[in-house]
């Protein structure tokens, strides 16, 4: 059964070896991150896993790691070889600074059908009496003329609408996303997202949003659920 559940976004300058000078601009994203986690360590939770995107359906065990070599810093992040995707590898990250350890990984593709999604989310709840997921994803990267991808006046609207449903532990919303909306407005969260609801299924957890911003042109956002 899912207890808690901490969501947060996953770019390379989260790390402050990626940012590097500019690292304090996210420093109150981290700092959010940071109380999300650690509300998952309060939890006294049996299981917990990491969900985050990556190039296909993959599982790892608890001692599975991930590297920044793709982004020009010598960060490792848990043993070699290096396997988790970026979404996975930050989210070790996190864990691992707030004295976490990770049971194990998943990693869902932007191909990964909400149906199945929502199976894999179930299956995770399933797996232990009191279950935590650290479920990592990034909203649209088509907000502004400063994004990695050309402006879409859909974009903020959607971004909105997604801090509004984490804020607000709506499921329903979540599992309603559509794969073809959040690939034309380059949303890496959905996937991700989708494995939370299918986790959460009818639970009454409850939300509570730490931050929603777009330092970059791409929307991150931080929330937690109990």
């Amino acid at each position: 059964m899912l207890i808690a559940a901490a969501v947060c976004p996953h770019p390379p300058v989260l790390f402050p070896e990626v940012a590097q000078g500019a690292a304090p601009d996210l420093a109150a994203l981290r700092e959010a991150c940071d109380r999300a986690v650690a509300g998952l360590g309060a939890c006294e939770a049996d299981l917990l896993y990491v969900v985050g995107r990556g190039p296909e359906e993959r599982h790892y065990g608890r001692d599975a790691g991930g590297d920044l070599r793709d982004f020009g810093a010598d960060v490792r992040v848990g043993p070699e070889p290096a396997v988790l995707d970026l979404a996975a590898t930050t989210g070790r990250w996190l864990a691992e600074r707030s004295g976490l350890s990770p049971d194990g990984y998943l990693e869902v593709s932007s191909k990964t059908a909400p149906e199945r999604a929502l199976e894999l989310g179930a299956a995770l709840a399933a797996a232990g009496d009191r279950v935590a997921l650290l479920v990592m994803g990034d909203g649209s990267a088509r907000r502004t003329e400063h994004s990695p991808g050309y402006v879409d006046e859909r974009a903020i609207p959607y971004d909105d609408a997604l801090a509004d449903a984490l804020g607000k532990a709506d499921t329903a919303h979540l599992a309603g996303l559509d794969p073809e909306s959040a690939r034309e407005l380059m949303v890496a969260g959905r996937p991700a997202w989708q494995v939370l609801a299918g986790a959460a299924g009818e639970s009454p957890l409850t939300g509570d949003l730490l931050a929603y911003e777009a330092p970059y042109g791409v929307g991150y956002f931080v929330a937690a659920w109990s």
